[in-house]
């Protein structure tokens, strides 16, 4: 079953079509809310929003930084096609939205921000796989910000690969922000070191 959110988030207007079959279908999931309310963006920035369902944190970056500079992506083609009829919605024709597993299909390594809400009821291989390559896709400076319920896998992965994490608590959700610096000689190692099985599906 289809249904349409019309909200406002942190002063912009969004409306946008979901389904059952997507996550958090009938409203705006908190957790998202809780993220968006963190972040400090800049016109001319570049935003992926990594597992993007339909659409909410890509759209509502786009607003503020510019169409030109969002990627969106999900590992599920329904979820694309209705984030692709989303961003139309909202006035854009030129958003890019495609389907990825991961960051198999993104070549960018320049995003000032990485942003996404993993499945966290699930076992933490997404989540694993997010983060282990998301250093690589960050310029010097960027920032890959998370949400979850959960704490400590969390923190203690992100601070393995990045050399350390900002823990942030909002509406019974951590807000993690990881970012990337050249002078913490193990987030470099780290970025630079895939798991074996990321190694095999990027043919690294």
């Amino acid at each position: 079953m289809s249904a349409m959110i019309c909200c406002e988030i942190e002063d912009i207007g969004l409306c946008l079509q979901t389904e059952d079959t997507l996550f958090s279908p009938q409203r705006v999931d908190r957790g998202t809310m809780a993220m968006i309310s963190c972040l400090d963006l800049h016109k001319g920035q570049k935003v992926l929003d990594l597992g993007c369902g339909y659409g909410v944190i890509g759209i509502y970056c786009a607003k503020i930084v510019g169409e030109e500079n969002v990627f969106m992506t999900d590992i599920n083609p329904r979820a694309v096609d209705i984030a692709r009829e989303n961003a139309r919605l909202n006035g854009f024709r030129g958003l890019s939205v495609i389907v990825s597993d991961a960051f198999e299909h993104i070549k960018e390594k320049d995003f000032d921000y990485i942003l996404t809400n993993p499945p966290y009821h699930e076992d933490f291989s997404v989540p694993k796989a997010f983060i282990e390559d998301g250093l690589r896709h960050l310029r010097m400076g960027g920032t890959m910000l998370l949400v979850t319920k959960r704490y400590q896998w969390y923190k203690n992965k992100l601070c393995a690969v990045f050399g350390g994490v900002k823990v942030m608590e909002k509406d019974g959700y951590y807000i993690f922000a990881a970012e990337k610096r050249e002078c913490r000689k193990r987030a470099k190692t780290a970025g630079n070191k895939l798991s074996r099985k990321l190694k095999r599906k990027y043919g690294k």
